[in-house]
């Protein structure tokens, strides 16, 4: 299989060339990412473009779906709900669905909690590109548009990443490769979850309202992640910029 990245160097965001073989077929999977290099690694490598697959709908995802279309008339495929939100989708994928594409097969896992229709796409059972629901290191926000809430986000990595065989290559919608094995041993999130490390019990202000630092995590930007709960007993993660801490 043959696999290019490109990342934008302000949002950070990823795109991904996946071809079967030399003088084969290729997909593109998101489009935050600057085309050109990819461009150049397709005609390096002799790909024919088919598909353009979307995680998701936010802009850094999909900023140059216009390049792919446009150079390589690429038919660009989302989850239905993401669809709703974007102007250029020609088809849509279900969850569950597998495509066959030349030597690609590509099954595609619904992962709601960043946007209610994520899509993390499985190639050849060996790679799996995770948008922004899973990082290296950290997950993704429930406070982007669309979002669907921590609870989602949790049941999509633990019961749907969490459950792949963990020499899964991870590729994130933002910076560097990890696998499905070395997030269940080291991603601070995950190991909250499994219940191997304590929460903790700092309080802190997000914004004008009052919370608990159940966990203060490193983020994919060099920045950090905060999972928070509310008075209420509601959990939530938010970017650590917007979260004062109390000494």
């Amino acid at each position: 299989m043959i696999l290019e990245r490109s990342m934008q160097l302000d949002w950070l965001s990823n795109a991904y060339v996946v071809g079967d073989s030399e003088g084969g077929t290729a997909v593109v999977i998101d489009s935050g990412g600057p085309a050109e290099p990819l461009l150049q690694a397709v005609e390096r490598h002799g790909l024919d473009v088919r598909l353009l697959l979307l995680t998701h709908h936010h802009h850094d995802h999909v900023a140059e779906n216009h390049v792919w279309k446009e150079r390589h008339g690429v038919e660009i495929l989302a989850h239905p709900l993401e669809a709703e939100r974007l102007m250029d989708v020609d088809r849509t994928i279900e969850p569950g669905e597998t495509i066959e594409l030349g030597g690609l097969r590509i099954e595609a896992l619904h992962t709601p909690g960043h946007t209610a229709g994520m899509l993390n796409f499985v190639v050849g059972g060996e790679h799996v590109f995770t948008g922004d629901t899973l990082f290296k290191g950290s997950v993704g926000g429930v406070r982007a548009p669309g979002s669907t809430g921590f609870e989602d986000l949790r049941r999509s990595i633990m019961d749907v990443l969490m459950q792949l065989p963990p020499e899964t290559r991870a590729h994130p919608g933002h910076t560097d490769p990890t696998t499905i094995g070395e997030e269940w041993e080291r991603n601070a999130f995950v190991r909250l979850w499994r219940g191997l490390d304590e929460e903790g019990d700092d309080r802190c202000r997000v914004g004008e309202e009052e919370a608990r630092l159940v966990l203060w995590a490193p983020d994919y930007d060099g920045g950090h992640k905060a999972w928070v709960r509310w008075a209420d007993g509601r959990d939530d993660i938010v970017p650590g910029s917007v979260v004062s801490r109390e000494p």
